[in-house]
C-alpha cells in the first residue's frame, strides 16, 4: 500500500526516532508499504519519520550507476559508528522536500550497525553513494533534514519554498500530507 509521505515542517520529521523491538505490529508489512511508497516516489530511500512514525526505521535501494551492484536493505535500530574520509559535495533532494535539492557535504566511508528485517544483526562498512543515502535516511531518524546541514545563508534563501511545501504550494507526482493543509493530496 502506498502511504503518504509526510512534507516538510511536520514535527514528525524533527523528532529523534525511538528504537522499536521485533513485536513491532505488522513491521513486515510496514516494511512492505514503505517499500512501494518509495519506488512509487522514485526514491532511493525512505525513513519512517516519512510516512508519520518516529521509529527508528529506514530502507535503502540505491545503485551507483548501472554497472555497479544494487544495494537494497531495511535498517532497523542503525547506529552509524563511523565515518570517514575527505568530504565530498552531492546534490541531494528528499521526498519530504519536492522540488528543492542542493549540494550537502557527507564523508564517503561509513561503518553501520544495525538489525535486518529478520532481526539478525549487522555491523557493516559502506561506500560511494549508497552510503551517503544511508547517511540521508539515518539523519531522519536523528531528527534532521538535509536543509539543516546547509549553511545558513543558503537556508534563509530556500526559506519561501519551504515555507510553500509546508503549507500544500507543491504538488508532486506521489501523495503527501501536509503540516499546515487539512487534506492530502
Amino acid at each position: 500500500m502506498k502511504l503518504p509521505i509526510v512534507a516538510y515542517g511536520d514535527p514528525v520529521l524533527k523528532k529523534m526516532c525511538v528504537d522499536i523491538d521485533a513485536k513491532y505490529p505488522d513491521l513486515k508489512q510496514l516494511i512492505a508499504n514503505m517499500f512501494e511508497t518509495m519506488e512509487n516516489a522514485y526514491g532511493v530511500g525512505l525513513a519512517a519519520p516519512q510516512i508519520g512514525l518516529a521509529i527508528r526505521l529506514f530502507i535503502v535501494d540505491a545503485q551507483e550507476d548501472e554497472k555497479a551492484p544494487r544495494y537494497r536493505k531495511v535498517f532497523i535500530n542503525a547506529k552509524i559508528l563511523e565515518e570517514t574520509g575527505e568530504e565530498w559535495s552531492f546534490n541531494e533532494g528528499c521526498l519530504s522536500i519536492p522540488d528543492v535539492r542542493e549540494d550537502v557535504m557527507r564523508k564517503p566511508n561509513i561503518l553501520i550497525r544495525y538489525y535486518d528485517e529478520n532481526w539478525e544483526l549487522h555491523e557493516e562498512k559502506v561506500s560511494g553513494f549508497p552510503a551517503r543515502v544511508i547517511q540521508h535516511e539515518y539523519d531522519h531518524i536523528e531528527g534532521k533534514l538535509f536543509t539543516d546541514r546547509l549553511p545558513i545563508l543558503r537556508k534563509t534563501m530556500l526559506k519561501s519554498r519551504l515555507d510553500a511545501i509546508s503549507k500544500g504550494n507543491v504538488h508532486p507526482e506521489y501523495k503527501m500530507r501536509f503540516p499546515n493543509k487539512s487534506k492530502k493530496r
